[in-house]
Formats: structure tokens, C-alpha cells, sequence
């Protein structure tokens, strides 16, 4: 079974397919990224509805379009995702020997980028918008918005129907998929890649300097005299590239805060927590309640409670307050835990020894 399975973590010489731990993980920054970026937005907002609750409103369009940008960057200049590049891969276009490969500095082939934009950016797009769709519909039905026979009401009870076998089917197929890139039967973990034409890879040594040369290249290189909107464009495009590169570096450090943000205000945390502050408050020890009259105290308060006599070394316990002989109070809660007159758990270190005024 071991050599059966030897390739999920270690890769040939000869083969540059990444592990799956490696394209899962870099399949799970991305989506780390949008509930940590929409958190800090709703805070804004709410701090300040009137200058921020704009970009609350539009979230997702305005995180669609930096998405988009980001995206096109990347697999432009890199022939990756960000996310893809982040980890060390690139996308080779499907079908083509080692020998025919295109270097990862000269980008995707355009059919393949926008294919990988639109699987990339859209996709997930149109999927949170649907989950919303659904999740409004279904507060709707809870409430019975519409009137119960009307053709609207009909149809969105059958799309809440439908839906949940639609994402089980969904999620199904990249399950399906990466159990086959698992078992080495397919190239693709996801089925996306597939249909965008292209399988994931490792970068290589000449891929990084290749891409370095060109970065390095780009920010030597003068521009001769052109027109302002060459400029306009070209200025837009060192600031998406300025953008990106500060993403890849800062995100190395702040790659793990967003997984824990994204764990932290997740649905199923949420409910965990809710789950144990709606739990009620535990009572509080149940002790007897002892006075002055108890037998256990005695009417002297120069005797000890324990041996009845006379104290000596008057040593008083510092969780009930009441005082007793060292030896007699030493070997009691040695052995017990407990105060002998309140019950009240304790130990030997809160023992403190009294001197009387002659000593």
C-alpha cells in the first residue's frame, strides 16, 4: 500500500505534477482571502456608514473587479494565479511536450488567459451571488412574502428545492476529481482546468529568473516620449503590478491571520460559540453554611477546631479565613484538599503562619 500511495507526497524527477496538498492548499488561499477582506469592510461600514457603506453595498463587485485585475496580472506575466504563483506553480497549456512549453514569463496563450480569467473570476462570482439568491428566497418562503398561489412563489420553492441537489452535484465533481488526481488517474485536480485548457505545474529555477529578469527589465527600462493615454494606461498598469507584488509579499506573512479569520468567523464557529454562551451559567459550589453557633467551630477562639486544644504556631488558612494549629492544618490539607470548616478546595500554599504579639 505504502508505494501505491508514495506519490501523493513526494513527486519523480521527471515529473512536475504538484502534490495535492499543494493545489489544495493554494486552491483555499483565495477563497481565505474574500471573508477576511469582507470582515474589515463590515467594520468600516458600521463605524462609519457614511463614507464606507458604499464599498459594504458593492462588496462583491468591487472585490470581483481587483480580483479580476489581480488575475490578469498574474497570468499575464506569470502563467499563473496569484494565488497559483504564491505556492511556486504555473498552468502549461494542455497537450504540450516539456520540450514545447511556453516560459512562464511570457504568460498564458490569450485563449487559454481568458478562459483561466473567466473560471477564476466570474465563476466564483456568480456562485456567491446564487448562495445569496437562495439564501433571500429561502427567508422569503420562511415568511410567506408572496401570495401561496402565485406562479413566482411556485417556481422559487422548486429552485429551493433544486438547489441543494445542484451544489451537492457540484461539489461532488471536484470531490470526484481530486480523489482521481489522488490515485493518479487524472492530470487535473480541478475540473475547471480541464475546461480552461491548461493542467497545474511547478515552477522551475529558469521559470523564477526568467520572471525576475523581466520584472528587473520592466523597472530599468525608459519609455520614449508617448501620448497620454499610453501613459494613463502604462501608469495603470505599474500600479496593478505594484499592487500585486505588494500582495505577494505582504500576504507571506499575513497568509496565516486570514486562514485564521476565515476559521474564526465561519458559519460552524459561529454556531460553536453561540452553542456554549447560550449554555446557563454553572451554579456555584454548594458548601454548608457555617456560623458561630456550628459545632464544629468552638466557643474559644483561642482553641484549634481540629484537635480541640489550645492553638499552636497559629497558622490561618487564606481561603476561608479561619485559624487553626500548623501541624493540625498542615496534615489536613495535605491529605484532603479541602477547608475543614467551609469545604472550600484549596492547598497547602495557602497556609500562613501568625505571630502572636509576645513572640
Amino acid at each position: 500500500m505504502a508505494e501505491h500511495g508514495a506519490h501523493i507526497t513526494t513527486a519523480a524527477v521527471a515529473d512536475d505534477h504538484p502534490s495535492i496538498f499543494e493545489v489544495v492548499a493554494q486552491d483555499s488561499l483565495m477563497t481565505a482571502v474574500r471573508p477576511a477582506l469582507q470582515h474589515v469592510v463590515k467594520v468600516l461600514a458600521e463605524s462609519n456608514p457614511a463614507h464606507y457603506g458604499f464599498f459594504w453595498r458593492w462588496f462583491d463587485e468591487i472585490f470581483t473587479l481587483l480580483d479580476f485585475l489581480l488575475q490578469q496580472h498574474y497570468l499575464s506575466r506569470t502563467s499563473a494565479s496569484f494565488s497559483e504563483h504564491f505556492y511556486g506553480l504555473k498552468r502549461i497549456v494542455a497537450g504540450s511536450s516539456q520540450q514545447l512549453q511556453r516560459p512562464a514569463s511570457a504568460g498564458l496563450p490569450k485563449e487559454q488567459l481568458w478562459k483561466s480569467t473567466v473560471f477564476l473570476v466570474l465563476l466564483p462570482y456568480l456562485k456567491v451571488k446564487l448562495e445569496k439568491l437562495a439564501s433571500s428566497l429561502r427567508e422569503e418562503d420562511e415568511y410567506s412574502i408572496h401570495p401561496p398561489s402565485s406562479h413566482w412563489k411556485r417556481f422559487y420553492r422548486a429552485f429551493l428545492a433544486a438547489y441543494p441537489f445542484v451544489n451537492m452535484a457540484w461539489e461532488g465533481w471536484f470531490l470526484t476529481q481530486q480523489l482521481r488526481y489522488i490515485l493518479g488517474k487524472a492530470e487535473h485536480h480541478s475540473p475547471l482546468l480541464k475546461l480552461a485548457g491548461v493542467r497545474l505545474g511547478r515552477l522551475t529555477a529558469q521559470d523564477i529568473q526568467a520572471i525576475e529578469h523581466r520584472l528587473s527589465e520592466a523597472s530599468a527600462m525608459k519609455d520614449p516620449v508617448r501620448s497620454v493615454g499610453e501613459k494613463i494606461k502604462s501608469a495603470l498598469k505599474k500600479a496593478v503590478g505594484g499592487v500585486a507584488l505588494s500582495l505577494s509579499t505582504g500576504l507571506s506573512v499575513g497568509v496565516f491571520f486570514l486562514q485564521f479569520l476565515d476559521w474564526w468567523y465561519s458559519s460552524e464557529n459561529q454556531e460553536t460559540i453561540k452553542s456554549l454562551t447560550a449554555l446557563p451559567t454553572p451554579p456555584p459550589p454548594v458548601h454548608l453554611d457555617y456560623n458561630s453557633d456550628s459545632p464544629l467551630l468552638p466557643k474559644m477562639k483561642t482553641v484549634c477546631p481540629l484537635c480541640r486544644k489550645t492553638r499552636v504556631n497559629d497558622t490561618v488558612l487564606a481561603t476561608s479565613g479561619y485559624v487553626f494549629c500548623y501541624r493540625c492544618v498542615f496534615n489536613y490539607v495535605r491529605s484532603h484538599q479541602t477547608c475543614p470548616i467551609t469545604g472550600y478546595p484549596t492547598e497547602v500554599q495557602h497556609l500562613i503562619k501568625l505571630y502572636s504579639p509576645e513572640n
